[in-house]
């Protein structure tokens, strides 16, 4: 797609760029990038719609771009995050995200050596 710049890595993919599918067409915006940097695992994108958030797997994506991103499927392909473990936990409100990790490290801390 023209004017959205060069290539880039997830790593630098801004959150609120446009996420555009393989017709062209605008679905929404980059709400996250799912990945785990440690080992170098991009997942794929939690994308902001008009319909809520859905969930474009790295398999769905054609192109990341400074000034966007170009999914390889229709934007009615893209499912809730729901459907997938790793979306459907980054989906989640921080607030959770926080006290289950937090809910973790206390067992872990708190089991008897």
């Amino acid at each position: 797609m023209e004017g959205l710049g060069e290539p880039v890595a997830y790593s630098v993919l801004s959150d609120g760029v446009p996420v555009y599918d393989s017709d062209g067409a605008r679905v929404g915006e980059v709400e996250h990038v799912l990945a785990d940097e440690g080992p170098d695992i991009f997942h794929g994108l939690i994308v902001g719609t008009p319909e809520g958030h859905r969930f474009a797997s790295r398999d769905q994506i054609g192109e990341l771009r400074r000034g966007g991103a170009e999914l390889s499927v229709p934007g009615a392909e893209l499912r809730e995050p729901s459907a997938d473990p790793v979306a459907a936990d980054a989906d989640r409100p921080l607030g959770e995200q926080l006290q289950d990790g937090l809910r973790r490290a206390w067992d872990w801390v708190s089991q008897p050596r």
